[in-house]
C-alpha cells in the first residue's frame, strides 16, 4: 500500500470503472466498503461498481450518506458503523467530501484511532487497508492527495489533517462518471483544480516534481474548462479535468496550497459555502496580491494557459494573467452573495482571524500575508459579491 505520498497507480479512460473487480481483487480484497454521497449514488453512479464486485463474489457494504462537508461528528458516526463490516478495503466513489471520508476510514480501520485522535495529531505507523479512489467531479484532486479536511463546527473552521498514509494505492479516472455534472459544480470544481496547480507552483514548498505536475494540469485546464462547462458531454474535455484535477493533488503532496485555501477556510467553515466556491472567488484577489512576489513563476504560468506574453515585460505578463483569471470566472458565472449568507463587512474582522490560524498554508504564500492584508483582501471580495 501507498506509504510515501503518491499514487501507486492511476487509470484513465472512459469505462475504466468496469474494471473495478479486478482492481480489487489485486488486492486479495474479498470484503469492500464503498463510500459515497446521496447525490452520487442517487444518480446511480455507483451501480456498474456494485454489479460488478457482485458478479466476482464479493462482499460490498454501501455507506451512501457522506454529506457535503461533513463534521467531526459525522465523520466518526459513519466510520463507527462501518467497523462492524470487518472491510479488507475501501473504495471511494465521490467528490471530494466523500473521499475525504474515506481516506480517514481507511485510515482509522484496524489502527484503534478515531477522528479526534487524528485531529490532536496522532498518526498511525500503517494503513491497514487498501484504498481505491473514483472521483466524479474534477476539482478536489482528492484522490491523489494526502490531506483530508474535517469540519470541526467548535471552531467555525475546516481542519485539514495531513498524512502520507492516505494517499490511495489506486484512482481510477472514468470522464463517464462527470458528464452529468451541472454547469455551476462544473465551474466551482474546476476552478478548485487550477487553484491547487497554481497555488503549489507558487509556494515556498514548489519542487520539481509538483512544478512538471502543476504547469501541465493548468495546460489541461486552459484548453478544457471552458469546453467542459459549455458543452458537459465533451468526454475529451471532462477527461483533460480529471487528470488535471489528479495532477493538481498529486502537487498538493509534494508541495502546499497557499493563501486562496487559507481565507477560504473560514467562508466555508462558518458560513458553509462550499469549498470549490470559497476558492473560486476567492482566486483573483489572492493572485494579484501575490504577483510581485513571484513574477516569473506568474509567466510561466500565463505560458502554460496559452496566453501571448511575447515581448512583455514580467509586470505585464502577470498583470495579463490576474486579468485572465478575473475574465474567467466571469466567463463561468462564478459568483456568490456573500450578504445572503451573513458575511458583511461586520465580519472582515472574525474572518482575518480565523484565516490566521491557517499557519499551515499561509506560512507558504509567497507574500506573508499581514491581517490588514486579509481585511483589505475580504473587504474588496464582500464588495464584488454583494
Amino acid at each position: 500500500m501507498s506509504a510515501i505520498g503518491l499514487i501507486r497507480r492511476i487509470v484513465e479512460g472512459c469505462g475504466s470503472l468496469d474494471n473495478i473487480a479486478a482492481e480489487v481483487q489485486s488486492f486479495g480484497a474479498k470484503r469492500v466498503l464503498m463510500v459515497t454521497d446521496k447525490g452520487v449514488y442517487s444518480l446511480g453512479l455507483t451501480k456498474g461498481a456494485e454489479a460488478a464486485l457482485a458478479s466476482a463474489g464479493l462482499e460490498l457494504c454501501i455507506e451512501s450518506e457522506v454529506p457535503p462537508e461533513p463534521t467531526q461528528a459525522q465523520v466518526q458516526a459513519i466510520f463507527d458503523k462501518a467497523v462492524g463490516f470487518n472491510a479488507d478495503l475501501v473504495l471511494a466513489i465521490g467528490g471530494g467530501s466523500a473521499m475525504d471520508t474515506a481516506k480517514l476510514i481507511a485510515l482509522m480501520l484496524r489502527n484503534d484511532l478515531n477522528v479526534q485522535d487524528l485531529l490532536d495529531g496522532k498518526r498511525p505507523q500503517s494503513r491497514k487497508v487498501p484504498l481505491i479512489m473514483v472521483p466524479t467531479t474534477a476539482g478536489t484532486g482528492s484522490e491523489a492527495t494526502p490531506n483530508a479536511i474535517v469540519l470541526v463546527p467548535e471552531q467555525n473552521l475546516k481542519i485539514g489533517i495531513v498524512c502520507d498514509l492516505m494517499v490511495c494505492d489506486v484512482a481510477i479516472l472514468d470522464a463517464k462518471l462527470t458528464a452529468g455534472l451541472p454547469q455551476a459544480i462544473t465551474a466551482n470544481t474546476g476552478i478548485d483544480a487550477l487553484c491547487h496547480l497554481m497555488e503549489c507552483y507558487v509556494s515556498k514548498k514548489h519542487n520539481p516534481l509538483s512544478d512538471g505536475f502543476c504547469l501541465r494540469g493548468i495546460s489541461l485546464i486552459a484548453r478544457s474548462l471552458r469546453r467542459a462547462y459549455t458543452d458537459g458531454t465533451d468526454l475529451a474535455a471532462r477527461s483533460d479535468m480529471l487528470l488535471a484535477s489528479c495532477f493538481g493533488g498529486i502537487a498538493i503532496a509534494g508541495s502546499s496550497t497557499v493563501g486562496i485555501h487559507a481565507l477560504s477556510y473560514p467562508l466555508g467553515g462558518r458560513y458553509h459555502i462550499p469549498h470549490g466556491l470559497s476558492n473560486a472567488i476567492l482566486m483573483p484577489y489572492i493572485m494579484e496580491e501575490n504577483a510581485p512576489y513571484c513574477l516569473e513563476r506568474y509567466s510561466d504560468i500565463a505560458k502554460a494557459m496559452g496566453l501571448d506574453t511575447a515581448g512583455k515585460s514580467a509586470e505585464e505578463v502577470a498583470q495579463m494573467l490576474v486579468k485572465e483569471l478575473y475574465e474567467l470566472n466571469r466567463f463561468l458565472n462564478i459568483h456568490c452573495d456573500l450578504k445572503a449568507k451573513g458575511i458583511t463587512l461586520d465580519v472582515v474582522d472574525e474572518l482575518t482571524a480565523a484565516a490566521a490560524k491557517v499557519t499551515r498554508l499561509l506560512s507558504n504564500n509567497p507574500k506573508d500575508l499581514s491581517p490588514d492584508d486579509m481585511k483589505r483582501i475580504y473587504r474588496r471580495l464582500i464588495a464584488d459579491n454583494a
